[in-house]
């Protein structure tokens, strides 16, 4: 069979402090991909000037057309590879062989998506570090059984975007409602534990609490069905942030600033949620609870590391500076 060219797709806003770690990671890969291209909606920083340096293509899109579904139609309609690696443009990777970890499942040709895990750092919010824990956990899933899909790290057949391409008026998770349609053509989904990015995020609780309702309200519109009720939601933070504490604890790690900062990522996440659901109506039990429900206390082991760690020394932590 012949290779299989990669195109990376990447959406980007104002990211002049993380692209330049994410490009380098993709240049160092053992098999790099044929093709970069940064999708930027009006960037006003250096963000454009640093993807050109790195040989990136530019493709841009207008701050007040963008959504994330039309941003990346436009990258993957400019782009030339078999297949697409969206990736947002604050993740990178953290061993020099993630492309040929996340591609590897489309030797099967059916396989139409893969999406690979997502960690966090020193930066990142506890109860966000057990939420990525929980929707990308330490073991591949050759073929998984729901239409879960993230596109800040997921590859996607060209040829399958080219049918069924992105909604782009959705508020968020384009990339559900995509493998949602593309399961219901019998394509596979491909869970991909050995080709792990660190996703930064530093977000505000204002901007927690209003992405997690604008994913909720996709996720209605999307999945359809029962609503998510306010004792319902109160109910689930509590929970959640009970298990985030007994873990927190077992770490060493409760007190300080996950004692406040655990119940007030809990609190913007479920009332975001809350609120994107009151204004669309309807869930499904599915999925929610891979978004909702607490991580269980048995978690499986980290695998053996899959490639060798890149390192970013000439690439300082952003937060530093």
């Amino acid at each position: 069979m012949a290779k299989l060219k990669v195109t990376a797709v990447i959406r980007a806003y104002n990211e002049e402090r993380h692209i330049g770690r994410l490009l380098s990671g993709l240049e160092r890969q053992t098999q790099p991909p044929d093709e970069v291209i940064v999708v930027d909606s009006g960037s006003t920083d250096a963000t454009v000037d640093i993807a050109t340096h790195y040989g990136a293509r530019i493709v841009t899109i207008e701050k007040e057309k963008f959504s994330f579904g039309r941003s990346l139609n436009l990258g993957c309609e400019a782009a030339k590879g078999d297949l697409l690696l969206n990736v947002s443009a604050h993740v990178y990777p953290v061993y020099d062989t993630f492309v040929s970890h996340i591609t590897a499942p489309f030797a099967d040709p059916k396989v139409g998506i893969t999406y690979g895990r997502q960690i966090g750092d020193h930066r990142t919010k506890y109860s966000e570090s057990r939420v990525l824990l929980k929707w990308f956990p330490t073991t591949n899933i050759p073929v998984q059984d729901h239409p879960f899909s993230n596109n800040a790290n997921a590859v996607v057949r060209k040829s399958l975007w080219k049918k069924l391409r992105y909604d782009e008026e959705l508020t968020g998770l384009e990339d559900l409602e995509f493998a949602k349609r593309a399961m219901a053509e019998d394509w596979k989904i491909s869970y991909v534990a050995d080709a792990p990015v660190v996703h930064v995020h530093e977000e505000t609780w204002d901007r927690i609490r209003n992405r997690y309702r604008r994913e909720a309200i996709a996720y209605a519109r999307i999945m359809g069905q029962r609503e998510i009720s306010a004792v319902e939601a109160v109910g689930l933070a509590a929970a959640n942030v009970v298990s985030d504490y007994v873990h927190a604890a077992r770490e060493g790690v409760l007190f300080g600033e996950n004692l406040v900062g655990v119940p007030a990522f809990r609190a913007a996440q479920f009332l975001g949620a809350w609120e994107g659901y009151r204004q669309q109506g309807r869930i499904t039990e599915g999925l929610k609870r891979r978004f909702y429900y607490p991580l269980s206390p048995a978690e499986p082991p980290t695998a053996e590391a899959p490639g060798e760690l890149i390192d970013y020394s000439d690439h300082p932590d952003p937060s530093a500076a």
